[in-house]
């Protein structure tokens, strides 16, 4: 495998990390719209604590990505996942996408290509 192929890999894997964490953000507001008997409940629960699972996962993909990614470009791609969550809440929340979200979703997937050329 070349080292470029390489490279974008990892870069696939960061994506990847980012797109998970989205996931598990999504998760747990639609936990914290539920009501619990008890605050123990509130923490204790399936969708939280897969959510937390999700997230250490999420971190580990980041993490091994870090190893070829430079720190500069880490940065940027992170923000992909304000992409990422406004997508999956409108998908799964079915929250509205106002148009000044779109138009900043817009600039900042502008941005990583930007960057990325």
């Amino acid at each position: 495998m070349s080292e470029r192929a390489i490279y974008i890999l990892y870069i696939m894997i960061f994506i990847l990390g980012t797109f998970v964490s989205s996931i598990s953000q999504v998760i747990l507001k639609k936990s914290a719209g539920k009501t619990y008997e008890s605050k123990i409940r509130e923490y204790l629960n399936i969708r939280v604590m897969g959510a937390y699972t999700v997230f250490f996962l999420a971190t580990l993909c980041v993490i091994i990505a870090y190893k070829k990614v430079p720190l500069s470009m880490g940065a940027i791609l992170e923000s992909s996942g304000y992409f990422f969550v406004a997508v999956l809440s409108y998908i799964f929340l079915k929250e509205h996408i106002s148009k000044q979200k779109i138009l900043g979703l817009a600039i900042i997937i502008a941005g990583i290509i930007i960057y990325a050329l």
